[in-house]
């Protein structure tokens, strides 16, 4: 019988075994290797465009942040603007009223038989100060300003007997409630009348 001696072969065998066991782990390391490097490469790619997604964020903040400011010294400049042209506005209502009143008292005084020698406004009061001839001439002037639509009230305050000249003359003072509405609405009709 013919004897084979398997031994050499066997060992062959586990020498080609443990290198081919070598090479798959050292194929498996160069691939995990690459595959680690292909990550982060991919990682790195990801991470320059979020950071240039956020340096094109801020600069659009700032651009932003430029035109806000802007609007707001806009907004601030309407605001000084809108305060001028209401000042504006209340200096020449305030500029008519005078003239109103002293066209309401040029008509209401009783000609001939009075003088007023006193005329103070406020918001909502006129004081007048006048002389008169005599107690009947106050009262014509008081209900003059009752029927009056630029007033809404007449109060006597003071009326004193002076001795002026050798004349016996009466020294008055007259409070009366404005109507705002009734102003105004002259000066609406003025400010019509110019456009």
């Amino acid at each position: 019988m013919i004897r084979i001696n398997l031994l050499p072969f066997r060992a062959a065998r586990a020498k080609e075994n443990i290198r081919k066991q070598v090479s798959i782990f050292l194929l498996m390391l160069v691939f995990v290797a690459l595959t680690m490097t292909y990550a982060t490469i991919l990682v790195d790619k990801e991470i320059e465009k979020v950071e240039a997604e956020i340096t094109r964020i801020k600069g659009q903040i700032e651009e932003y942040k430029a035109k806000a400011d802007e609007v707001t010294a806009i907004e601030k400049a309407l605001a000084i603007l809108d305060q001028k042209l209401n000042a504006i506005s209340n200096l020449e209502s305030m500029r008519k009223e005078p003239v109103l009143l002293l066209d309401a008292m040029t008509r209401l005084v009783v000609p001939e038989q009075m003088w007023v020698t006193y005329l103070q406004t406020s918001d909502s009061t006129v004081t007048i100060k006048g002389v008169a001839f005599d107690n009947r001439t106050v009262a014509d002037f008081m209900t003059n300003i009752e029927n009056s639509s630029i007033f809404k009230g007449v109060d006597l305050q003071t009326l004193q007997m002076q001795e002026m000249q050798a004349v016996k003359i009466k020294t008055f003072e007259v409070l009366a409630s404005k109507s705002v509405n009734e102003i105004n609405d002259n000066k609406q009709k003025e400010q019509s009348k110019k456009k």
